[in-house]
């Protein structure tokens, strides 16, 4: 399929489906693709079918064997290629994820750095999987442990973070010696195109990565369905994840499934204020707190509770609104229009319920799904809003007496992805620690995502880590081979 030529997006930009090396049309037409700034068409992508689904995980399974048996220097290699040249491209990708999905251009160039870093880290440790050896404990036999990847996968990312979600998944992956269909959203398909071209530059053999643009279940259905396919890992929310989950067991796939967020950002009485603001913006506002980090509900102590929310309002009434592609902006649009009145109405509903707006809490006029950044204070411990994730640029605030109540709060939600400490006192931070109900926890920082870092949550925020070694470890299987003694 022809490249774009949009004058806003790279000459080189693939529109197509990418299978078995190739671009190639999709089979249902083509779909388009918006710039949440302007509502302006950037272009028309493939629209695969389920045939195309189809071809992409045969080139997927022919190529698994060849791909396994890849010394892993050589996937190592191709790996730190992709990083070399992702950060070549840095201006790029940074403009291309500001325009498909709104985040301002400093926070994509930030998404460029922290994306391409996947591909170093696991290009280090994909010469770093390792076995072992050992006798058994009577002694009369030799126990061999082996690694070897999962096969062929199925990789779905959302539409917040286009580039980091897609190394994070394709990285592991590759060095774990896997081959893959990636989809990525139909909302921002862009970014994870111009990826697949990165990837086919630095070397990786046709078939390894396949990637498929559709906005229709059915394509994913038929994946899913291929006894072929041996792992999913899927990041979006908890609900589509528990349907995929049920797909998943047909065939008793490995899965990783970083699901939905509701993350307490606890403000304790001696904590350090203007850190502690500083940490929320970051925590809220970071990719317009369209993120399953970003702290959701802010529960903070009666003492200091008026002298917290009248920073943070300050501090949130201090930053620009606009389109990401001016240098001055500091808040971009919400992904889409639906998106933004959801927001609103869950605003207007706290109110309702006693809440006080002290800064925002409106659209902003013109083209565009702008939201200002929001704080409410007076929210009451059961608001509605406190009960489901924002994904929006609102701080909803509440206040607690003691220590327990904030565990208690913090503790109700039925997801546990990250969460947030802001305290001086260094045992409190172990208690949290030990009894905050989360898969991550950010103590006196406001942003914790590293590529070395175990990534993931615990109830139903998901199973399974991403990132750091635990990251590799999801796409191998573990063999175990019973030997006789040879003495």
């Amino acid at each position: 399929m022809s490249t774009t030529t949009h004058p806003s997006l790279p000459e080189d930009l693939e529109t197509g489906l990418f299978i078995n090396g190739s671009w190639r049309p999709g089979s249902r037409g083509t779909l388009a693709v918006e710039n949440p700034a302007t509502g302006e068409v950037l272009c028309e992508i493939a629209d695969a079918n389920v045939e195309d689904g189809k071809a992409a995980m045969d080139a997927a399974c022919d190529a698994s064997r060849t791909w396994a048996a890849t010394p892993a220097r050589e996937r190592s290699e191709i790996l730190r290629r992709a990083f070399d040249l992702v950060i070549e491209r840095t201006d790029d990708f940074a403009r291309l994820m500001t325009l498909e999905m709104g985040k301002p251009l400093a926070e994509a160039r930030g998404e460029v750095t922290y994306g391409a870093e996947f591909l170093r880290w696991f290009s280090e440790e994909a010469v770093r999987i390792h076995g072992r050896y050992g006798i058994s404990p009577e002694g009369t036999a030799r126990h061999l442990v082996a690694k070897r990847p999962v096969g062929p996968c199925l990789l779905i990312t959302p539409w917040n973070f286009p580039l980091a979600m897609a190394t994070r998944k394709v990285g592991p992956a590759l060095a774990a010696g896997c081959t893959v269909v990636l989809r990525p959203a139909s909302l921002t398909p862009l970014t994870s195109l111009l990826f697949a071209k990165v990837l086919a530059d630095a070397g990786l053999p046709a078939g390894v990565v396949n990637v498929i643009t559709s906005e229709k279940h059915d394509v994913t259905d038929a994946i899913l369905a291929d006894e072929r396919l041996r792992k999913l890992s899927f990041t979006g929310s908890t609900g589509v994840g528990k349907q995929l989950l049920e797909q998943a067991a047909d065939g008793v796939l490995r899965t990783s499934m970083e699901l939905g967020g509701n993350a307490p950002f606890l403000v304790f009485e001696d904590a350090d204020l203007d850190a502690a603001v500083e940490g929320a913006t970051a925590a809220k506002l970071r990719n317009m707190g369209e993120a399953c980090t970003a702290a959701n509900r802010f529960i903070v102590h009666e003492s200091v509770a008026e002298d917290f929310s009248r920073r943070l309002a300050d501090r949130f009434a201090t930053l620009s609104v606009g389109d990401g592609m001016s240098e001055s902006t500091d808040i971009g649009p919400v992904i889409t229009g639906k998106a933004r009145d959801e927001i609103l109405d869950l605003v207007g509903k706290a109110v309702e319920q006693g809440a006080t707006v002290l800064t925002g809490g409106k659209a902003v006029e013109g083209p565009g799904n702008f939201l200002s950044p929001t704080v409410l204070t007076g929210v009451s411990h059961d608001a509605d809003i406190l009960e489901q994730e924002i994904f929006g640029p609102v701080a909803p605030i509440t206040t607690f007496t003691t220590e327990e109540e904030a565990l208690e709060l913090a503790n109700r939600a039925a997801v546990g992805l990250a969460g947030y400490v802001f305290t001086r006192d260094s045992s409190r931070i172990l208690r949290m620690a030990e009894l905050l109900e989360v898969g991550m926890i950010g103590a006196n920082v406001g942003v914790m995502s590293n590529a070395a870092a175990p990534f993931g949550g615990v109830k139903q925020a998901g199973l399974g880590r991403e990132g750091s070694h635990e990251g590799l470890e999801e796409f191998l299987e573990t063999i175990y081979v019973a030997l006789p003694n040879p003495l």
